[in-house]
This record gives C-alpha cells, sequence and structure tokens, in this order.
C-alpha cells in the first residue's frame, strides 16, 4: 500500500485574491474614544473655570456701587503674598483643586439625595460660598443692590417682584397646556388607529421647521385685530379679534403654540416604545382608552413629562423676543427678561443693578432643573430603544 502525496499547486502573486482592506474607524468612535480618554478631573476643573464668571457676579451682586464700577469682583480677596507672584500662582493652583475635588464630592452627594435634597443641596452650597466670601475678604458687602432691585416706591422703580410674577404668569400657562394637550395627541397618534393618521402626525412634526421669527408679524396683527377674508365686496371674520394687544395671554398663547408640535414628538417616541403587551393586557382586561391613558400611559410617561417640562420652562422663562414683541420693552406687565435688558439705564449708570437682578432671574429655573434634572437623561434618551 503506497501512500500518495498531492502538491499543492503553485500559484504565483497574480492569481491571489487581494484582502478586503481594513475598514477605517468612523470619525465619532475616534471622538468618543479620545474624549474618554480625557480624566475626570480635567473635566470638572472645566466646570469650575466656567463657574468663575457666575462667582464673580455674585460676589458684584453683594458690593456697593461705587466698588463695583471701580474695581473688579476679584480684588475682594487679600493678596496672601504680594512679594512672591509665583508662590500666589501656586498657592491658586491648589485652592482649584481643592474645589475640583470639593464639587465632585458634592456632584456624588447630589446622585444620592432625594428630591428635595436634590433642591436644597445646590441652595445650601451657594449660601456657604457667600458667606466664606464674606468672611475671607477686606471688601464691605451689603445687600443694597437687592433691596433696589425689589423697590417699588417710585413708578421708575425696577421692581423686580412684579416681573418675577409676570414671568410666572406667562412660564406656567405656557408649559402646563401644552404638557396636557400633548400627551394626549401624543397616545393617539402612538397607539389609536384612525384615518389620517400618519400625515396628521407628519403635519405636526413638520411644524417644528417653521421658525417663530416669521411668525410673530402675523400673529402680532392677528392678535390686534383679527383675520378678515373680502370675496365679491363681502367681509368674512375668518378670526374674531380678542384684543390680546399687550397681554401676557398673547404671550403664553404664542408659546404654547410653538411648544406643541415639539411636545407631540417628544412624548410619542416615549409613548410608542411602551410595551404592546401591556396595552393588550389592559384591553382584555376592559379598560378602553382613558382608563389606559389615565392608569396606564401618564404614570409611566413621568420622565418624558418632566424632560419636556425643563425644556419648556426655561425656553419661556428665558424668552425675551416673544414678549418684547407682544408687550413692549416698557408694559408693566413685561417679564423680567424684558425688565432686565432696561435695568442698567439709558447710560449703563444703573449696571451693578444687574447683578443682583440676575440672580434673583436665575433662582427658579434652577429649583426646576434640579428638582427633575433626575428625569432629564431619560427624557431625552425616550423612544431611543425599542423593547
Amino acid at each position: 500500500m503506497t501512500a500518495v502525496t498531492t502538491t499543492p499547486p503553485a500559484t504565483g502573486s497574480d492569481d491571489l485574491e487581494p484582502g478586503p482592506s481594513p475598514a477605517r474607524e468612523p470619525v465619532g468612535s475616534v471622538a468618543h474614544r479620545i474624549l474618554g480618554a480625557i480624566p475626570t478631573g480635567v473635566l470638572w476643573a472645566l466646570v469650575v473655570l466656567w463657574t468663575i464668571p457666575t462667582l464673580g457676579m455674585l460676589v458684584s451682586s453683594f458690593r456697593p456701587e461705587i466698588e463695583v464700577k471701580t474695581t473688579g469682583w476679584w480684588t475682594v480677596f487679600p493678596d496672601p503674598f504680594p512679594e512672591s507672584k509665583l508662590l500666589a500662582g501656586i498657592v491658586a493652583l491648589i485652592i482649584l483643586a481643592v474645589v475640583v475635588v470639593l464639587v465632585a464630592l458634592l456632584a456624588r452627594l447630589y446622585v444620592r439625595l432625594g428630591r428635595v435634597g436634590r433642591i436644597a443641596l445646590p441652595i445650601v452650597a451657594v449660601v456657604a460660598l457667600v458667606v466664606l466670601v464674606m468672611v475671607a475678604s477686606d471688601s464691605t458687602f451689603t445687600f443694597e443692590n437687592y433691596r433696589q432691585t425689589f423697590d417699588a416706591s417710585t413708578s421708575d422703580s425696577p421692581d423686580m417682584w412684579q416681573h418675577f410674577l409676570n414671568s410666572l404668569a406667562i412660564t406656567i400657562p405656557a408649559t402646563v397646556i401644552p404638557i396636557a394637550f400633548a400627551a394626549f395627541a401624543a397616545y393617539a397618534f402612538a397607539w389609536m388607529d384612525f384615518k389620517g393618521r400618519d400625515w396628521l402626525f407628519i403635519g405636526v412634526v413638520a411644524l417644528l421647521a417653521v421658525p417663530i421669527q416669521l411668525s410673530l408679524v402675523p400673529l402680532l396683527q392677528l392678535f390686534v385685530g383679527g383675520a378678515h377674508l373680502t370675496l365679491f365686496g363681502e367681509t368674512f371674520t375668518l378670526f374674531p379679534d380678542l384684543d390680546l394687544a399687550g397681554t401676557t395671554t398673547a404671550v403664553w398663547l404664542t408659546h404654547i403654540g410653538f411648544g406643541l408640535p415639539l411636545a407631540i414628538f417628544l412624548l410619542h417616541n416615549y409613548i410608542s416604545s411602551l410595551p404592546a403587551d401591556l396595552f393588550e393586557a389592559a384591553r382584555i382586561d376592559g379598560a378602553d382608552h382613558p382608563t389606559i391613558f389615565w392608569r396606564l400611559v401618564l404614570p409611566l410617561s413621568v420622565p418624558a413629562l418632566a424632560a419636556f417640562a425643563i425644556f419648556q420652562f426655561l425656553w419661556v422663562w428665558n424668552d425675551y423676543l416673544v414678549a418684547s414683541t407682544f408687550l413692549g420693552t416698557g408694559s408693566a406687565d413685561a417679564p423680567m427678561t424684558v425688565r432686565l435688558a432696561t435695568l442698567s439705564g439709558g447710560r449703563g449708570q444703573d449696571w451693578h443693578l444687574l447683578t443682583a437682578a440676575a440672580f434673583v432671574s436665575i433662582a427658579l429655573p434652577l429649583a426646576v432643573f434640579f428638582g427633575l434634572q433626575r428625569y432629564f437623561v431619560r427624557g431625552l434618551l425616550a423612544g431611543s430603544v425599542k423593547g
């Protein structure tokens, strides 16, 4: 019995098929890998650096007017080493490192706290920072800027408390009403079958592309005199004159109209991602659409509702364009943003009041954000993953 050996045929270099070329790594993956290699401490240092201007405004809000106008806010801190700038720089870096560590520890504590703690911790931290600055500095601190900000004794007084209430009167309806209407609409688009549903939803989403700047003048004319159409000598009223010129109602109605498309789109993505088995089980138990919506959909949609509430509240609270268009800059019903724009005076002589008024204006938005922060990321990811 003889063994038969076979020799593989010789192949030249021309007979070899070229292998697949190595795929290039996407640019996004490369950027993600590079950013992931950045130490967390560096990111916290950047957070602290971005916070320094806010700290400067906070310190200036407690300084006398003459000091605010003549010296920088950093002059409140005494120079411990006037003879050695190098040593002073080293001390400053050490202080920065300590602040970064404290911020990181506060962030870890913030995650573990409940809802009330998440609101109280930033307030306590700010108050402690103000007290520390007052104790460590050589300057004289006063509440005069805040007293003048809330002063309402004359017609030219800032009266920031009234404008704060005006902002609430605009922001609360413009936040609550879109959520209420959008929740019903999102459920209908997601789980109710009716004729023209897809086209109607496409139309709602297309409204996101309508710029608010182009609609301000038509809306102003609509609120002032209504809409009329004349055909063959006859005038037909398409929209009545509601006499809304110069009222806060016109402002929050505009915000509602432009906030509804985003609310419907965001809530639809979340509600449509809920498991279909839940709805089938509810229907087997005899639940109708209102029962399913109130007992099942709303409790499960809290993250998406809270996320949109943060977006809408901050957008309306910080709005200047819509309020100044429908109310004017000199109206007593104007919100805080409009009043802040005119608070510095005709020649900028009262700009020291802006430091105090700015912190009055950001107090409530910060409380809303920190109170609903745990829903923020969950709401942003609403509907991004199926199943």
